[in-house]
């Protein structure tokens, strides 16, 4: 039976988990139709610029489910402490507690990554200048503030690798409680 999508809106996080799934070379119209269940007429309708629409839209969703519920939890909050703590609580849900993987990790790493260059970074960019924002409330000196902020971002995208390796959520779990009580301590 085929699947109603009355939006555009609709089909952007189905085609998150293809490009999650294949990246952005390997995420055929193939696999695109087969993920989303629509025909080619209905992908391209969406997304008449193609693939490299289909990623920015993509891209775009991630990006605003991030700002929404990460980085401005990190400075809306009165208490910076809450916010931290609502960023690592949010991160763990979005990425299931490791059992999916960071997608605009996956643009970074991949062969894309120049592609969407400047959108991968102003993301990462974001979290981080987010992150230590909170921290400096908190207390901490802006540069020691810069630096926990790389050190927990990249130790976030480091145990979902570590997490997808082993097969354990565990992985990421611990890692996530580890660097909150870092980031809070």
């Amino acid at each position: 039976m085929a699947r109603i999508v009355a939006e555009r809106e609709d089909v952007v996080p189905l085609l998150a988990e293809v490009f999650r799934t294949y990246g952005f070379e390997g995420a055929s119209l193939a696999r695109i139709t087969e993920g989303t269940k629509l025909g080619k007429g209905s992908i391209y309708h969406f997304f008449p610029g193609g693939k490299e629409e289909m990623a920015e839209a993509v891209l775009a969703h991630v990006d605003a489910w991030f700002k929404r519920n990460v980085f401005e939890s990190l400075s809306a909050h009165a208490d910076p402490h809450e916010g931290i703590n609502a960023m690592f609580d949010e991160v763990g849900r979005y990425f299931r507690s490791g059992r999916r993987v960071c997608l605009v990790g996956v643009f970074a790493l991949g062969n894309e990554r120049d592609r969407f260059a400047a959108r991968v970074r102003d993301y990462f960019a974001a979290w981080i200048d987010a992150l230590a924002a909170a921290l400096v409330r908190i207390g901490r000196e802006p540069k020691e503030a810069a630096a926990l902020s790389h050190e927990v971002v990249g130790g976030i995208q480091g145990a979902l690798v570590l997490a997808r390796a082993f097969d354990r959520t565990d992985v990421f779990e611990e890692t996530l409680q580890r660097l909150r009580k870092r980031a809070l301590g």
